[in-house]
């Protein structure tokens, strides 16, 4: 039990804590009900609230999304193409987002997805001191693709 000046009152039944906030006019809030015995505080209810919504959208105004940022191939890629969405996919792990690269096969080129995974192992290996790969290309109906994240971002989350 804890007071509105934060002092500690110790550990007593709900109704004497209940006497003791009427008598301060106040509200009995229960602050921490996991813990044992369960944590209240006398306070007002109306400012435990405010204080509890600044709180959390300061936690939300420091936390990072990370987003996931697609980029797709065709299976007879040129090579100029390849390089200029494999720039696309740097800028994008410098930002910290991941990157989704897909490759999308049309008609007789879904029977040779040998070339989507070659298109896919060259960008990994080309990217090889940015990225990593997070997991192997797999086939997705009409597409095969696999999901790229930086490796400072790895790092730093180990």
């Amino acid at each position: 039990m804890i007071d509105d000046e934060g002092a500690q009152l110790g550990v007593m039944p709900p109704q004497q804590a209940m006497i003791i906030a009427r008598e301060k006019s106040l509200d009995l809030v229960e602050v921490s009900p996991t813990a044992q015995p369960p944590v209240c505080r006398i306070t007002d209810y109306g400012r435990y609230q405010y204080q509890e919504q600044k709180r959390t959208r300061q936690a939300k105004k420091s936390q990072k999304t990370i987003e996931i940022k697609e980029i797709k191939f065709r299976p007879k890629v040129d090579e100029h193409d390849y390089n200029f969405k494999k720039k696309h996919v740097e800028r994008f792990l410098a930002q910290g987002d991941k990157v989704k690269a897909t490759i999308f096969f049309r008609g007789r080129e879904m029977a040779h997805p040998e070339f989507g995974r070659h298109i896919l192992d060259r960008l990994v290996e080309d990217l090889g001191d940015l990225a990593i790969q997070e997991n192997v290309p797999r086939m997705e109906g009409n597409q095969m693709h696999t999901i790229l994240s930086s490796q400072t971002a790895s790092k730093k989350g180990r």
